[in-house]
């Protein structure tokens, strides 16, 4: 709630990005914009390569996770090639 009312958009889409997908810090922030979108909405569900263990990694993206990724995503003007750290 503190990151919505302080307009952080970054870290909202994150910190819930964090949650629904339960993935460690340093496959986060290695995301691509195109392993969660394929054209402008946000998936429903997706998979990742876990970098520590090789392992791949299904986890649904809720709508309000969704929401605040698109939002992120519309504003900082992120295309495909583009991680999440960026």
């Amino acid at each position: 709630m503190r990151l919505e009312l302080s307009h952080r958009i970054r870290d909202l889409a994150l910190f819930n990005f964090a949650i629904d997908s339960k993935l460690r810090a340093c496959d986060l922030v290695k995301l691509k914009v195109r392993d969660i979108s394929h054209g402008d909405p946000i998936a429903p569900r997706a998979i990742v390569m876990q970098q520590r263990t090789g392992r791949p990694v299904q986890f649904e993206i809720i709508e309000q996770t969704r929401k605040s990724v698109a939002e992120w995503l519309a504003l900082a003007k992120l295309k495909s090639e583009y991680t999440a750290a960026q």
